[in-house]
């Protein structure tokens, strides 16, 4: 809690009108509690302070305005409104360090503007399947108060000539007025390495016109590219990114974490704290993966009738969870 010399401060200067020296009271809380590792508090302090709405026009309007594809009338991005928070999010240390550090930068962002920098607006995510990655774009979104859009790759390729680089310039055309959290999934599909003899010259005509759109973005939006395919980017795509995020297997203790949770609110006989058995059973395994076994074991304590979630039901959901990826495997 903020030390009484600074509340009152801050009641004192709210009182007066004097927004200025209210302004700066404020910092000193959020950078006191900062310091404590209150970085939830902080960052809700911040949101309030400095922000800003990020739909001016409506969310109803944004979704009128989403440019679509010439030839087929299709949608070239989805745009919602954020659900997931950060406390939904479980990251690595160095993850939410650099999270923490986008936040500030955009809470701050007329601050950085005023001495002619500006806030971290590309950023790249990569790593395996089902670790986090649409999760923690959805989250930033929430967190900066912005809308939340994901690009349908489907929707952006084109077999005709030309057309997927004009649907790209749509696409950055529309989020260079809106300010939103954009969310280019499976980019590699968009930015797969030139020098494969086996792509074909309308793919690297494609990966130019990103680069190209990249280098001279000025927009309003935050873009997060996401891939589970790394090694097959475009060399030259990875100068674009002001911020790169790995995104890999949670460790025990980040499983730990993540199965406090997915069972927050849920009554259960057992502790995850102490339990190196429980969290043993799920090494190996995604964000997604988890989250999946543990719906599973909620619905089987759910339709067997009992009130509390036991190990058994975990156990079975378990057994389950490995069975469908031996099936997906034969496939």
């Amino acid at each position: 809690m903020a030390s009484g010399k600074i509340l009152r401060q801050l009641i004192k200067y709210g009182a007066e009108g004097n927004f200025d020296a209210f302004r700066r009271a404020s910092e000193e809380v959020i950078k006191e509690e900062r310091d404590k590792q209150h970085h939830l508090l902080a960052n809700d302090l911040e949101k309030i302070l400095y922000g800003r709405s990020a739909q001016p026009n409506g969310f109803r309007n944004l979704q009128e305005a989403i440019p679509v594809d010439q030839e087929r009338g299709f949608p070239l991005m989805v745009v919602r409104e954020p659900v997931r928070r950060l406390e939904d999010l479980v990251l690595s240390d160095d993850n939410r360090s650099l999270l923490d550090e986008i936040f500030l930068e955009h809470h701050r962002a007329e601050h950085l503007r005023s001495f002619g920098l500006h806030p971290v607006d590309k950023i790249l995510f990569f790593g395996p399947p089902g670790c986090g990655k649409t999760l923690t774009a959805e989250v930033i979104a929430s967190e900066l108060n912005y809308p939340f859009a994901i690009i349908r790759v489907d929707g952006v390729v084109s077999s005709y000539l030309g057309e997927t680089a004009a649907n790209l310039r749509k696409v950055f055309d529309y989020i260079s007025d809106n300010p939103m959290v954009v969310l280019f999934d499976e980019f590699d599909a968009l930015a797969k390495e030139r020098s494969d003899g086996v792509e074909h010259g309308e793919l690297k005509r494609v990966v130019n016109s990103v680069l190209q759109m990249m280098d001279a973005y000025r927009g309003k939006s935050l873009i997060i590219a996401a891939t589970n395919h790394e090694g097959i980017l475009d060399s030259a795509i990875w100068r674009r990114f002001e911020e790169i995020l790995l995104f890999e297997l949670p460790n025990l203790e980040q499983l730990r974490r993540l199965l406090n949770v997915k069972l927050r609110g849920v009554r259960q006989d057992f502790s995850t704290n102490d339990n190196n058995h429980l969290l043993g059973s799920f090494k190996g395994m995604s964000h997604a993966d988890v989250e999946r076994v543990i719906i599973r074991a909620i619905k089987g304590m759910i339709l067997s009738g009992q009130e509390f979630l036991r190990i058994s039901h975990i156990d079975a959901a378990l057994i389950a969870e490995n069975a469908r990826k031996r099936r997906v495997k034969a496939n």
